[in-house]
């Protein structure tokens, strides 16, 4: 009983800020007449206001908004990039802070360059391996050799989803030193959405951290499923 309270807290505690995150994007999506453009307006305007040379703002897949620094290209999902929401705005304004970090090759950007990729790679691989892991027992036939198999698979994971903790300070400074600061002295948004502006902007900047903890109870789920 105390087993299965824990697992269920453990399994709140990993998807709860995913949830809330999808809540708040969406509480704050209806469309604001009264807002002065898109977010896809807002982006652009605002790679011009700071002059930031080279950055082009493209629309991508729905739930994809981020900043390419290879590419040097703010990439907003449909609803975003045609959207007049505070939502809309908000994400707009976050991933604009993040080109503007790139462009003034802030210290804090370094943290994004250096470790996302490894995360991604780290994260991709230790899954790959922990699927070839019935292949392994077939070939291998050893219990020791499997295990050593898994276990590199679950550290390689474990590694993967640190690596997106490591860049939560550098969100943190793309919503709240760029974007709210942006919107709030540009009076791109009224007085009265400042409070929503503010929860997107939450939420644009632990997205990568609500990841992270999903990607921890993904691999509590692998080690459950090769038990069996």
């Amino acid at each position: 009983m105390i087993f299965a309270a824990l697992g269920l807290l453990l399994i709140a505690s990993a998807y709860l800020p995913q949830v809330w995150v999808r809540y708040v994007m969406k509480k704050h999506h209806l469309e604001q007449p009264d807002l002065p453009g898109t977010g896809g307006e807002l982006a652009r305007h605002l790679v011009q206001r700071f002059q930031l040379e080279g950055i082009v703002v493209e629309e991508t897949d729905e739930g994809r908004d981020h900043f390419d620094p290879t590419a040097k290209a703010v990439r907003l999902s449909p609803s975003n990039y045609h959207g007049r929401s505070v939502t809309a705005v908000a994400v707009a304004a976050h991933e604009v802070g993040h080109a503007i970090q790139c462009y003034r090759n802030e210290t804090i950007f370094e943290l994004r360059k250096q470790y996302m990729p490894l995360a991604a790679k780290l994260s991709r691989y230790g899954v790959m391996l922990m699927m070839s892991v019935p292949i392994a027992a077939i070939v291998l036939r050893s219990p020791v050799a499997i295990g050593v198999v898994i276990g590199i698979s679950v550290i390689m994971q474990l590694l993967g989803a640190l690596a997106y903790l490591i860049v939560l300070p550098e969100e943190w400074d793309a919503s709240f030193n760029k974007a709210l600061p942006i919107l709030i002295e540009g009076e791109y948004i009224s007085e009265a959405q400042h409070h929503g502006a503010r929860q997107v902007l939450k939420a644009a900047a632990l997205t990568y951290f609500a990841g992270a903890l999903a990607s921890i109870l993904n691999i509590g789920r692998w080690l459950m499923i090769l038990r069996r």
